[in-house]
């Protein structure tokens, strides 16, 4: 006696050894024997031969047409194979006939639902339409999967992908065919999605791959103000004094919010008085209004080569920028400076300024720089000006314990793209220029920070302690300037923390209710938005400038390159701020010049190849 029997949710058959009634004992045709459930069985038969059974079910099954099948039962209740069997061949059927039914009935789980031992239920007219169109549209997708597949692999944009692309790149939905195909071509072609898609000339321009990445995780919906119109209103501008002095400020070529300005005014005596002059859009932005909610959604302004997104909008910025030739609103501090440069008092003001010009570091490095001052050269504009600025600032660096400071020996880059052409320039950071700006920036968020201490008023300060800088609202030392505390207040147009910081100071010196209090989570919160989204900002502008190091490469054609030594295998590139790793490269001292030969640049990836050959 053979049976047929299923078992894991698949038809078998096995000659009987032993029967105990509730289980059987039973040998396959190719000599493995099982244990098997009483109630597994579904049919017994003599013949055919075991090993012929199931090829001749098979067969038969191939014939069986499961429509005719569905529609003889449609209207049925639960019905056994065995049943249907006889109402199809219109005979009593052999066991072969019968598994057949069975094996037809089981392959087809869209017509027919499996009720168990053998019987089964026709499936509604109306699920079965709709798991035919299913069955239907999965077809029509795998047929057009594969037409996608066979397209990437012989780097072929589909021309479905077109309208996709930006999810593709960026935020893949994956269980659409368009991702399925492009994951299983990359796997096989071991290329990642964006260089697959760049081989398949989907990704017309290398740096808008970059800066749309970005926009897409923080700028979703775009870089554009939906302000219906900028409320930055100076209501009582009319109302400030205007001060007596001739300001001008010193800023790249290509700053347009500027938001700094100095001037210097003779005091009896041969003291002088130092005014630092501040932008002030905090006169014009109201707290909580759209153009501030903005901003504080912002927090700072994006810089990249060649562009930047600006925390305020462009309207905004024209009406607070200390631009030349007009009166501009300003939070003044001015410093009286005794005549060997020491200060003796300060004062801060709120007023308006004339700034009379904005002088460009281009133009200005060549007249006030280390051999001028040295050979006392006065026959540029402002010289008499800069000059007492200078050693005033040189004053102030001993006063920090910062006058030998390494930091002003390093290089400074400056990138310009014009017309997809990229210029990086080398500033040696310590130049007259920036030390001027920056001790009279740490001067005024050194005083400023310590006139909210003083008043008790919050503020937003920044720390340092065992190189590890932090943000909070309680001032403290900054190791690395050498200062007893120190609030960022000289960018409030750049960023949101010094925006707030002088509300903060024009609530001080108009003897009003300060906006923020120190029991108010809402300057917490601000410090946390920002140093978070200050990191996002700093990180692109660090990958974007590495990109466009890569583009100089290539631009200028560079195949072999001085360098020179970090740590271990880490190299920096000549002539531009390019970090790479060699492998293998030989021990060598940091400081060692080694040339290096260059190759494979890829822009998607932002990566190189680079060869030691040899040391200089």
């Amino acid at each position: 006696m053979n049976v047929f029997y299923e078992e894991s949710g698949i038809f078998k058959v096995g000659a009987v050894l032993a029967d105990n009634m509730t289980s059987l004992q039973v040998e396959a045709s190719h000599g493995k024997r099982s244990k098997i459930k009483a109630s597994s069985v579904l049919l017994r038969f003599e013949a055919p031969p075991l090993y012929e059974f199931m090829y001749q079910a098979q067969q038969v099954a191939a014939d069986l047409d499961p429509d005719f099948l569905w529609e003889c039962c449609a209207n049925s209740e639960e019905f056994s194979s065995h049943t249907l069997a006889t109402d199809y061949f219109g005979y009593s059927p052999s066991p072969v006939e019968v598994a057949a039914i069975m094996i037809l009935l089981n392959s087809a789980p869209i017509y027919f639902y499996r009720k168990g031992q053998g019987r089964y239920k026709a499936a509604p007219p109306e699920a079965l339409r709709a798991a035919l169109a299913s069955q239907e549209k999965k077809r029509l997708e795998a047929e057009q999967q594969a037409r996608y597949k066979q397209q990437l692999s012989a780097f072929t944009l589909p021309e479905e992908f077109r309208s996709k692309l930006d999810d593709l790149l960026y935020k893949p939905n994956k269980n659409t065919i368009e991702w399925k195909a492009l994951e299983s071509v990359c796997t096989a072609t071991k290329l990642s999605v964006p260089k697959l898609l760049e081989k398949c000339g989907a990704i017309s321009s290398t740096h808008d791959y970059h800066f749309n990445q970005f926009l897409r995780e923080h700028f979703p919906e775009g870089t554009a103000f939906n302000l219906s119109e900028i409320d930055c209103v100076f209501n009582d501008l009319e109302k400030l004094p205007i001060a007596n002095v001739a300001a001008f400020s010193i800023d790249d070529t290509t700053t347009t919010e500027i938001d700094d300005a100095f001037s210097v005014a003779p005091l009896p005596l041969g003291s002088f008085r130092i005014g630092i002059h501040i932008a002030a859009p905090a006169l014009g932005i109201t707290r909580g209004s759209l153009l501030d909610k903005a901003a504080a959604k912002r927090l700072s302004t994006v810089y990249l080569p060649g562009q930047k997104i600006t925390m305020l909008p462009e309207k905004t910025i024209d009406l607070c920028t200390l631009s030349e030739t007009r009166l501009c609103p300003a939070l003044s501090l001015y410093l009286d400076v005794a005549d060997d440069f020491t200060v003796t008092s300060t004062q801060s003001r709120i007023e308006k300024i004339r700034v009379i010009a904005n002088l460009r570091h281009d133009t200005l490095e060549q007249q006030f720089n280390e051999e001028t001052l040295r050979k006392n050269l006065a026959n540029y504009p402002f010289a008499h000006e800069l000059s007492l600025l200078w050693h005033f600032s040189r004053k102030m660096e001993i006063l920090r314990g910062k006058e030998n400071d390494l930091n002003n020996e390093k290089v400074d880059y400056s990138f310009f793209v014009e017309q997809d052409r990229i210029t990086i320039q080398e500033r040696r950071r310590g130049s007259p220029i920036d030390r001027v700006v920056s001790e009279l920036m740490i001067y005024a968020n050194t005083e400023w920070g310590k006139q909210l201490a003083d008043a008790g008023i919050a503020g937003i300060y920044r720390s340092q302690n065992g190189g590890k800088v932090r943000m909070s609202l309680s001032p403290a030392p900054h190791q690395g300037l050498g200062v007893a505390q120190y609030a960022w207040s000289s960018s409030p147009m750049r960023r949101y923390v010094d925006l707030i910081n002088q509300r903060q100071l024009i609530a001080l010196l108009t003897d009003a209710t300060p906006p923020y209090s120190k029991e108010n989570d809402e300057l917490l919160v601000s410090i946390r938005d920002f140093e978070e989204v200050y990191s996002v900002y700093s990180d692109f502008q660090r990958t974007m400038e590495r990109y466009w190091c890569l583009r100089w490469l290539l631009q200028e054609d560079i195949k072999i390159t001085g360098a020179q030594v970090i740590k271990e295998n880490l190299v920096k590139l000549d002539r531009i701020p390019l970090i790479v790793r060699v492998s293998p490269l030989p021990d060598l001292l940091p400081g060692t010049l080694v040339k290096l030969e260059i190759s494979q640049i890829d822009l998607i990836e932002c990566t190189l190849n680079a060869r030691f050959l040899h040391k200089e």
